[in-house]
């Protein structure tokens, strides 16, 4: 009986023990339920929190952005030019800027904790493991130890620092694009000589001046002990890379509004779109440049020569790439002609492509500013003639809107950098130094390269003076600010960003004025009437040996253009566009059956008419004649004039004819089989043959 109570009693404190148990585990089980619950409602406050914070931030750039145009209304109906759009937005960048940094204070999260973990290096990603469960946790940049108390002010200010890769991928793009696809080409391949010589020999001159400089400014920061970290002479060459990289966009805005010379506008916008893709490719081959052995900041004569052919590799393939896209899509606009019935997918794939040129080239290993840039100007060159009219339009109004609110965006945001950057390093001596350095550097760009190129004073002054940096140049210097030597490099190119856009750029009315340089031009009638009348109707003068007049063409000076543009206007035209001659008309009879079979039914509507955009640029051997009258002047391969009989029967000297046909008011031009009136104001003098080529010759 005592063991049968034992045993039951026994039971009895097991189940109560179970029971109690079980409680235990259901208790345990409900609380972690209920702090996962409470767990997964915090990250979703915290995400929510996030996005309207995210939604702030962007909210903040649009009001700027809508309060710069506002504003650039407001100037432009005062007639305000001592201060450009992209300045103002820089303005109000800055105040937007103080006010985060220094005006707004985020409330300290208490959950926020701080442990010490010593590592050799930083690693990209993260794992934490807490009770059993591991966070993943994403590297966000380094702070100093004075922040670390001041983690939720840092992270608001974080959020507006945008990842270098979005300009590269989506601001940049479309600035580049329009650059190419706007470009004038009449007035660019006029000047293509002196804008190569700027563009490529002077960035390259610009590049290592500045460099040289840099480095002595190092070398004496060194010295005295202003250096707080390595910087090597390959830095100095990297800096001078991304400052050589002009942006005279706050100039040529001022060009356009006052009509500036056609010529000036043409050089400077030139220099500064192929400019840009040499800056880019050059800081690329700097930072390729590797010597062999432990000390990778010596020199070494093989490793130039790497970097040397690791610049001329990716400048040509990117070129390459740029225009095979380009021509690609002429191809498909061509060939799908009915696309051309619905204009806005017409649109979207020209669209598409054209941004596609940029992603696919950085994808290969190339540069994409390069590729866009002369996909840009094959778009203009062949594919803009097979668009509908209505997708003319759009196209250009389409990436003329993206080139405007992309390039204020970035000088907004230029200003917001300046305060809500962390990791500034501002010296004096490095500060100075980069202003002179810069100073020389244009100097030593223009001034002998313009010497060889016969380039007026006036003009190269006017060059000097507009050599603005800007997007790019920011571009580049906040791509890597991961070393103390990349972090003084873009403090300084903020500070130099500022004062060209500010001194420079409002200084542009003024410096006009001061060097007597024409406004209130018409690039189109004073093309025709002196560039085309003067330069194309050979009409240039030139002195001989014996003290004989001899007459020269343009068409000999530019033999190389001429024997591309014959190729292009005879065969790529007619090929990749629907103007153009017929490919029967222009290739062998042997060759009929592929000539119909590429020519498209519209080439036959068009034939015969004047459809090409750069026809005004070279002209054949007696496609010129100029009529007055009943007396023809025209020439011959020779470049000779010669002239018709009147109906009286007189005979009338070449040169007499020509000297009255400058004189009169109206002038009719006849190029193949079209005839153009040239209307000349009526109440101008007309100028003497002299006068004519001493203005021929300044312009060309």
């Amino acid at each position: 009986m005592d063991s049968t109570c034992k045993i039951n009693a026994a039971m009895s404190i097991w189940r109560r023990l179970s029971l109690f148990v079980l409680a235990s585990s259901l208790c345990l089980c409900l609380c972690r339920a209920e702090d996962s619950a409470m767990e997964n409602i915090v990250t979703e406050k915290k995400a929510e929190e996030s996005h309207r914070q995210d939604s702030a931030d962007l909210l903040v750039f649009i009001l700027l952005l809508t309060l710069t145009i506002l504003t650039i209304w407001l100037f432009k109906h005062r007639r305000c030019r001592f201060l450009h759009e992209t300045g103002l937005a820089m303005i109000y960048g800055l105040l937007v800027g103080v006010v985060l940094r220094y005006a707004i204070h985020v409330p300290s999260d208490m959950n926020n904790v701080t442990l010490s973990c010593n590592v050799n290096a930083s690693p990209a990603t993260l794992l934490v493991n807490v009770s059993g469960k591991f966070y993943e946790y994403t590297l966000k940049g380094e702070i100093s130890g004075s922040e670390i108390n001041d983690i939720q002010d840092n992270e608001m200010l974080r959020k507006v620092t945008f990842d270098p890769e979005v300009f590269f991928n989506i601001l940049l793009p479309p600035i580049i694009f329009h650059a190419g696809y706007s470009l004038k080409r009449r007035h660019f391949f006029r000047n293509l000589g002196s804008i190569l010589a700027y563009a490529f020999v002077g960035t390259v001159v610009s590049c290592f001046i500045i460099g040289l400089f840099m480095y002595g400014c190092v070398l004496l920061m060194k010295q005295i002990g202003h250096l707080g970290g390595d910087f090597f002479f390959t830095d100095c060459l990297f800096f001078g890379a991304i400052v050589s990289a002009t942006d005279p966009v706050t100039v040529l805005a001022i060009f356009n509004e006052l009509q500036v010379d056609a010529d000036l506008y043409a050089l400077l916008f030139g220099e500064s779109v192929l400019n840009d893709a040499v800056a880019l490719v050059l800081s690329s081959s700097i930072v390729a440049y590797q010597p062999e052995g432990d000390n990778t900041h010596t020199f070494e004569a093989m490793a130039m020569l790497k970097s040397f052919g690791v610049f001329l590799g990716v400048f040509s393939g990117s070129f390459a790439l740029g225009v095979a896209t380009g021509v690609v899509t002429a191809l498909i606009s061509f060939t799908f002609t009915k696309l051309r019935e619905l204009p806005l997918l017409e649109t979207a794939l020209f669209f598409l492509m054209s941004w596609s040129t940029f992603l696919l080239a950085e994808a290969c290993g190339f540069t994409g500013v390069v590729a866009v840039l002369f996909c840009g100007m094959t778009q203009a060159h062949y594919t803009f003639n097979n668009l509908s009219p209505e997708s003319q339009d759009r196209t250009k109004q389409l990436f003329e809107l993206l080139n405007f609110l992309a390039e204020n965006f970035i000088f907004s945001y230029m200003g917001l950098t300046l305060f809500t950057f962390h990791n500034h390093v501002f010296n004096p001596i490095f500060i100075v130094g980069a202003f002179l350095a810069v100073f020389l550097g244009r100097a030593a760009n223009i001034y002998p390269l313009s010497f060889l190129n016969k380039i007026t004073s006036n003009f190269q002054h006017m060059m000097m003076f507009a050599g603005l940096r800007g997007a790019m140049t920011f571009a580049l210097s906040i791509r890597d600010t991961a070393t103390y030597a990349r972090q003084m490099m873009f403090s300084t190119t903020l500070l130099v960003v500022f004062f060209t856009v500010w001194i420079c750029g409002g200084g542009t009315t003024p410096m006009l004025s001061c060097q007597k340089i024409r406004v209130g031009v018409d690039s189109d009638q004073e093309n025709f009437q002196s560039c085309l009348m003067m330069d194309f109707l050979c009409v240039r003068l030139q002195i001989g040996p014996d003290g004989v007049e001899m007459r020269s063409t343009k068409q000999e000076s530019a033999w190389l253009f001429r024997i591309w543009y014959n190729f292009d206007h005879n065969y790529l035209k007619p090929i990749l566009t629907h103007s153009g001659p017929p490919l029967t008309a222009t290739l062998p009879a042997c060759c009929g059956p592929l000539a119909r079979c590429l020519t498209s039914p519209q080439a036959y509507e068009n034939e015969g008419q004047l459809k090409d955009s750069d026809s005004d640029l070279i002209l054949n051997d007696g496609d010129i004649s100029l009529a007055y009258g009943d007396i023809t002047v025209s020439t011959d391969a020779t470049g000779a004039h010669t002239s018709g009989t009147p109906v009286g029967g007189v005979a009338v000297n070449s040169d007499e004819a020509l000297d009255r046909e400058l004189a009169f008011s109206d002038h009719e031009l006849v190029i193949r089989g079209t005839r153009l009136v040239l209307p000349m104001d009526d109440s101008e003098h007309p100028l003497p043959l002299d006068s004519h080529r001493h203005k021929n010759e300044t312009m060309s």
